[in-house]
């Protein structure tokens, strides 16, 4: 029989888990219901493909999906090479003290507060974008992007070196006795074997770049259009749920924040439903 310490345990754990998933579930069906009539007078879809254009009585969210998507999706071009630089250096190049300090200082990295990194991105990147491009305020998707690239790369650098520390130490003793360098060794081992984790920490860390405000908030210049180019402002789904103000809850603009808040999380839960399933597959794999 169980002692009674075990069973007030796991029924805890269990009070604790359904309490989490009721909130979750309760969470949606809140910004569904509150969303609901903007989305029955316009049609859900239609506030996916629709421009932003109150005073023309359209409310779609285009633009913003537009801007999230290209922001962050850059952000993760930026972010890769460097996180996969740095999981390199720490995991296999450097020596284990330096090694053991840079994974402490990138660890440090992704406690900074969102608000740091963008009152950085104002004060030095934006008048940098400006003067060397010669267009606009510097307030653009590719300061956002550069930004949130730096800002994800910490998460995204932990991830891979856990993937790296999680190869056998024979395969690579193996491609060392066979003579192969460094580089070998990292296209040819490394990045083969460590597929799987790498791949949870791009999407984890786009899930990331996704549901951040500050940063597209401070330096993306919340333009409501769709951005022609990189050096254009843009909004993302996040900002706008924080710029958006309206007195009259019942206002369509009001609403509007919540199908953003529907978007955001649908997104959140395909993320996350993704990474589990490789988790799953990658474990019955092995």
């Amino acid at each position: 029989m169980k002692k009674i310490g075990e069973l007030v345990a796991e029924r805890t754990f269990l009070l604790s888990a359904l309490a989490s998933s009721s909130i979750t579930v309760a969470i949606l069906a809140f910004m569904v219901f509150m969303g609901l009539p903007l989305m029955k007078q316009a049609g859900f879809y239609q506030l996916l493909v629709k421009p932003w254009a109150p005073y023309q009585g359209s409310f779609g969210i285009y633009p913003m999906i537009v801007g999230t998507g290209c922001i962050s999706f850059l952000s993760l071009v930026v972010a890769f090479p460097l996180s996969l630089g740095c999981s390199f250096l720490i995991a296999t190049i450097a020596p284990k003290p330096v090694s053991k300090g840079l994974r402490r200082l990138i660890e440090l990295m992704t406690g900074i507060p969102t608000v740091i990194y963008g009152f950085v991105g104002i004060f030095l990147l934006v008048p940098y974008i400006r003067e060397l491009f010669r267009s606009g305020s510097g307030l653009c998707v590719l300061t956002a992007a550069l930004v949130l690239g730096i800002m994800i790369t910490p998460t995204m650098t932990l991830f891979f070196c856990d993937s790296f520390d999680r190869i056998p130490r024979s395969y690579l003793t193996a491609a060392e006795a066979l003579g192969a360098s460094r580089t070998q060794k990292l296209l040819y081992v490394i990045l083969p074997c460590a597929k799987k984790g790498m791949l949870n920490g791009v999407i984890l860390a786009l899930g990331r770049a996704v549901g951040d405000t500050l940063v597209a908030l401070m330096l993306a210049g919340n333009s409501v259009r769709v951005p022609g180019s990189v050096l254009e402002p843009a909004r993302t789904l996040t900002a706008h749920i924080a710029l958006v103000i309206a007195a009259d809850y019942e206002s369509p603009e009001f609403r509007s924040i919540f199908a953003c808040g529907v978007v955001l999380y649908l997104f959140t839960m395909m993320v996350t439903f993704l990474v589990r399933y490789l988790s799953f597959a990658e474990g019955r794999r092995d």
